[in-house]
C-alpha cells in the first residue's frame, strides 16, 4: 500500500468549505480512479494547516493517478483558499486500527528521519513497542506509520476518540516518542495535532 499526502495553508474561515468540497467533488470521483483505497484531511483550525491523504493499492497505480489528483488537489487548495506547501508520497509500513475513528476524533503526526539504513528497524519497533503502549490508552483509536525508504523520511500517526483523550494522552505520547527516538536513532522533525474533519479508509490491517 503506498499513500500521497498534500499540505495545504488553508485559510481557516475557508476550511469547512473545503471539507465540503472534498466531501461531494472529490469523493464522487475518487472510486472511479484504479487502485484507490482510502481518502481523509485532517485540519488545524486555528493555523489552518490541512493535510489531504489518499490511498493506493501500489505504487504504479498511486503515479498512474497523478494527473487526476493533481486537478482535485487544486480545487481542493481553491476551496480552503490558501497554497500546496508540498506532496510527499510514501510507502504505508503500518495500519492498525483498534477502533472506528467517531465523529469527534482528532490525530497526533510526528516526523521522523532516520538513516535509511534504519527503516526497518524503525518499522519494527513502531510495531513491536510503540503499538502495545499506545492501545493502553484511553480513547486510543488507530495508528499508521507512513516511510520514505530512500530518504529515511517517515511520519506516524494516532487516532483518538476526541479532543480530551488527545490531550490526556499527550504526555504518555511524549514518553513514547523520546524512547523510540532512543532506539532507533530517530530525528524528531515535526509534532503536530490535527481534528480528523473527513475520513473514508479501505486500507486493510498491516501489522
Amino acid at each position: 500500500m503506498y499513500a500521497r499526502s498534500s499540505t495545504i495553508a488553508a485559510q481557516p474561515s475557508s476550511i469547512d468549505g473545503g471539507i465540503a468540497y472534498l466531501r461531494n467533488d472529490i469523493m464522487r470521483n475518487l472510486p472511479e480512479v484504479e487502485g484507490w483505497v482510502g481518502l481523509s484531511l485532517m485540519v488545524d483550525r486555528a493555523t489552518g494547516r490541512c493535510i489531504a491523504t489518499t490511498a493506493w493499492e501500489s505504487e504504479e497505480m498511486m503515479q498512474a493517478s497523478r494527473p487526476r489528483v493533481q486537478m482535485w488537489r487544486d480545487g481542493l487548495a481553491q476551496a480552503l483558499n490558501g497554497p500546496v506547501d508540498k506532496v510527499e508520497e510514501w510507502e504505508v509500513a503500518v495500519m492498525h486500527r483498534d477502533h472506528l475513528a467517531g465523529a469527534n476524533a482528532c490525530t497526533r503526526c510526528t516526523w521522523v528521519q532516520v538513516d535509511p539504513s534504519a527503516v526497518d528497524g524503525a518499522i519494527e519497533t513502531f510495531k513491536a513497542q510503540l503499538l502495545p503502549e499506545f492501545e493502553k490508552l484511553d480513547g486510543f483509536r488507530s495508528a499508521s506509520l507512513f516511510v520514505d525508504r530512500a530518504t529515511g523520511r517517515g511520519v506516524g500517526s494516532t487516532v483518538w476518540a476526541s479532543r480530551e483523550e488527545l490531550d490526556s494522552s499527550r504526555e504518555h505520547a511524549d514518553r513514547i516518542r523520546a524512547m523510540a527516538t532512543r532506539v532507533t536513532g530517530a530525528r524528531i522533525v515535526d509534532v503536530a495535532e490535527f481534528r480528523l474533519g473527513f475520513a473514508h479508509l479501505r486500507v486493510p490491517e498491516m501489522v
